[in-house]
């Protein structure tokens, strides 16, 4: 256990998660961190997010280490039948069951929803696969990768870049797992209001294309199309960070007073009223010229010496940052955003903070994560199954190797 901090908003709340890899486990790791008890099922082989990535020891990834925490673990072999009494009595306690199981793989395993609201009308059942269960592409397998590339946003780095590419972080499933975590909590506070319990499925594929196209859709939008998509702000290959005499900032001018203190800083002040630049709508359509101008500027002088000069006429910039960085930066180091802290089995760690405030119910870490299957013989036994019933399961298989023999 870590230091007693206050419970989050959703003390209370028992969440069944049978998530695996990024989107779920993401969703399950936020809704820990706000209070919620989370009981990870796992299979006797684990989450394959323990075994991907940096680690000390088997089995505890910094995947796991981040992912896991505040969530106890519980091996069950669903396929095998013994496991199923067990598994049906814990369901009953639950307030929300969350997986990522396509449709056919979890009728297989009767995990489906008309299975689990017999067993707790009133539960929240939340799935989140790769598409949507009524289009054809209902069961199909997916990834961060397959989605970035099927939802536009890989195409629309190759306008850029001249090549389609990957943003270099599992974008697709993170937000997916926001809206996830997000919608659960909007069905848990119907449930508090009418008593209701539902089925709730969270698409990777249609989640992060509203996600892309929010701003890309443009011309688009209307019917018929009034032009092309995308944002063209975005996509011109003069937005990047600028270099500058001893290395690179970012620097955002936007509104007009912005560019009207850029332009004069930049010891060209009559461009404001440039017939390309005297407006944001003008801007926009001339954004490449426009970015051109700002990174031709921004060489004239060091990093410290813009942002210096940027800070005193309020246009918004700043460095730019590697991971390492972060783990110095004066601001993230005064909010304690990366605290150290002691895990029972791997050691001095890092944890990365709850980045929201809450005055009343803050969350954060209750508990480290777990090795695998450390909370499977608490779990029952909280259940009511006796000694020998424990030994029992072990010995079918159904809820794998005990502990003290990982």
């Amino acid at each position: 256990m870590t230091t007693q901090i206050p419970r989050g908003p959703l003390q209370g709340v028992k969440v069944i998660d049978l998530t695996t890899v990024m989107l779920g486990p993401f969703c399950t790791q936020i809704l820990g961190e706000m209070g919620a008890d989370v009981i990870k099922i796992e299979t006797p082989e684990g989450d394959v997010n323990r075994w991907t990535g940096a680690a000390r020891s088997p089995g505890m990834s910094t995947g796991q280490l981040i992912k896991g925490r505040n969530k106890k673990s519980i091996i069950f072999n669903l396929k095998v039948p013994e496991a199923r009494a067990p598994f049906e009595k814990l369901i009953e306690t639950a307030d929300v069951f969350v997986h990522n199981i396509r449709p056919k793989a979890a009728a297989r395993l009767r995990i489906d929803y008309d299975t689990i609201s017999k067993l707790r009308p009133d539960i929240i059942y939340a799935s989140a696969t790769g598409f949507g269960e009524d289009g054809p592409y209902a069961d199909k397998p997916a990834y961060d990768d397959l989605i970035q590339a099927a939802s536009g946003i890989a195409s629309l780095y190759g306008r850029v870049t001249g090549s389609p590419k990957y943003a270099p972080s599992v974008m697709a499933d993170k937000t997916t797992g926001l809206f996830l975590s997000n919608y659960i909590v909007m069905a848990l506070f119907h449930r508090e209001r009418t008593g209701e319990g539902q089925k709730l499925h969270v698409p990777m594929y249609e989640s992060f294309a509203s996600f892309v196209v929010n701003e890309h859709l443009q011309g688009q939008t209307f019917v018929p199309p009034t032009g092309p998509s995308g944002y063209s702000r975005l996509l011109t290959t003069n937005r990047r960070p600028y270099q500058t005499k001893d290395g690179y900032i970012s620097v955002v001018p936007y509104t007009q007073k912005h560019w009207k203190n850029f332009f004069e800083v930049a010891g060209s002040p009559h461009l404001i009223d440039d017939e390309r630049f005297k407006n944001q709508t003008l801007r926009t359509e001339n954004i490449d010229a426009l970015y051109q101008i700002v990174s031709d500027t921004i060489l004239s002088k060091t990093s410290q010496e813009w942002l210096v000069i940027f800070e005193e006429v309020d246009i918004p910039a700043g460095p730019v940052n590697s991971p390492e960085d972060l783990l110095n930066c004066p601001h993230l180091t005064a909010v304690k955003m990366f605290p150290e802290v002691d895990h029972p089995t791997e050691g001095r760690m890092r944890h990365i903070k709850v980045p929201v405030s809450f005055s009343k119910t803050p969350g954060g870490l209750y508990e480290h994560a777990k090795v695998l299957g450390e909370n499977t013989e608490q779990i029952l036994s909280d259940l009511g199954l006796s000694d020998t019933d424990i030994s029992d399961l072990y010995a079918s298989g159904a809820i794998g190797v005990p502990p003290k023999r990982l």
